[in-house]
């Protein structure tokens, strides 16, 4: 079995497609830089390989309420890039870091002062001076802490959201959202903040974020409520009274003890044009329009054939997993994981959805997704999965999508897929 800390816990392409970052539950941080086109091997282009590894977060101790902090990863944003260096930020539960990505492939060489080690000469010996040069190197990659943000949440991290501005970014916990200064570590501005006077009335918690692509001041949030309340920082500093409320009123014929569990948001992403937002639950993603709150423009059935399964489902704790989804670079196709390592995809246009599996056979070069099914009772297909046969502890809950073309990354446990171009023939 997988090592836990070996377990991804978060995936992000940067703006270009060029890098992608994964944390894990052991407070690692694995970039990936895709591979330029060779002339010889015109297939090998988009191979993405290791690129740097580093260790963001260790493990710590909260003396103060006898804690323990984990080490893992919840999610990393990239920022975007200023200079020939790249720059991301990391959190765990508590404290937030911007890292530096940067190469190095020469080394000055010739000093006057110093020998090659380093070393002071003894100046008595020293009758000439001489210019110092750079000689190239083998190239090396240099990850350096820039600024720490700490301090800012009593709750744990679950989210942050670079700015369009590029100056700021946001971060939420459970019960508040803080806007920090990327300059600034030392404090950071409050603009929500859901913690009833009394934590017995304690109804619901924020459970994602994000700042709209476009527009600097707006923001949504959703909750566990199944709400997503869209924010507007002109309007007011402390963003409490949101501008819009995103919310479908619950078919009467489905109410079970569930179905507060399962309209949890698990996830909430802006569209890259802007103009609307995707939601995930337990069973469905759905799409917003950000004029319309009485209900979603669409909804995708992600696994129904897991509505008869909630029982067990809550009683192995699965009823509570958090997927992700996300959006293809043109805003028509929107991806989300499952079990059993399959994951989705839901044509806007075409109405077409198919279930893709993530696995050893799948990832190998050239090798086409053959699409899943899974089926209900009665008379199983020789190629289709019967609901009782799903691994539920193969997940796939985090999965992003290049953010111009045709390349999905995929984490199942341990284990990263990057599938290209051909995603599914059927798709484009």
């Amino acid at each position: 079995g997988a090592f836990y800390t070996d377990i991804i816990s978060t995936v992000e392409f940067n703006h270009t497609g060029e890098l992608l970052a994964t944390g894990d539950k052991g407070g690692r941080v694995v970039i990936f830089q895709r591979e330029p086109e060779s002339k010889n091997e015109p297939y090998s282009q988009g191979e993405y390989n290791v690129y740097s590894t580093f260790q963001s977060h260790e493990p710590e101790f909260d003396y103060l309420k006898s804690l323990e902090i984990e080490e893992k990863i919840n999610k990393i944003k990239w920022l975007p890039q200023q200079n020939a260096a790249h720059s991301l930020l990391s959190t765990n539960d508590k404290t937030i870091k911007l890292w530096k990505i940067s190469e190095r492939d020469k080394r000055p060489e010739g000093y006057n002062l110093k020998d090659e080690d380093g070393k002071l000469k003894d100046l008595s010996t020293v009758t000439s001076l001489q210019v110092p040069v750079l000689k190239p190197m083998d190239l090396m990659v240099e990850v350096t802490p820039r600024r720490i943000f700490a301090n800012g949440h009593t709750y744990h991290v679950n989210s942050i959201s670079v700015n369009s501005d590029c100056e700021t970014y946001m971060s939420a916990d459970d019960l508040r959202i803080n806007l920090w200064h990327l300059e600034i570590t030392d404090r950071s501005f409050n603009i929500v903040d859901i913690k009833p006077a009394n934590m017995e009335d304690l109804t619901e918690v924020i459970t994602a974020s994000e700042f709209h692509p476009h527009h600097c001041n707006i923001f949504v949030y959703s909750s566990s409520k199944g709400t997503i309340r869209l924010c507007d920082m002109r309007t007011s500093a402390l963003c409490d009274k949101h501008s819009k409320l995103y919310e479908e009123p619950e078919d009467p014929s489905n109410r079970s003890f569930f179905s507060e569990i399962i309209s949890s948001v698990s996830d909430v992403k802006f569209s890259h044009s802007g103009r609307y937002m995707l939601t995930r639950d337990y069973l469905t993603v759905k799409v917003w329009d950000l004029n319309m709150e009485t209900k979603p423009v669409e909804t995708y059935q992600v696994h129904d054939y897991l509505r008869s399964k909630l029982c067990s489902l809550y009683e192995n704790d699965c009823i509570f997993d958090k997927f992700e989804c996300a959006w293809n670079g043109s805003d028509s196709v929107i991806m989300t994981g499952s079990y059993n390592n399959f994951f989705r995809m839901f044509d806007r246009n075409t109405k077409r959805d198919v279930t893709l599996e993530a696995s050893r056979e799948s990832s190998k070069p050239r090798a086409i997704l053959k699409p899943r099914k899974v089926c209900v009772g009665g008379k199983r297909r020789k190629d289709e999965i019967s609901v009782d046969s799903l691994d539920f502890n193969k997940k796939i809950l985090h999965t992003a999508w290049h953010p111009t073309e045709n390349i999905i990354a995929v984490a199942a446990t341990n284990n990263l897929y990057i599938f290209q171009d051909k995603v599914n023939s059927e798709m484009h």
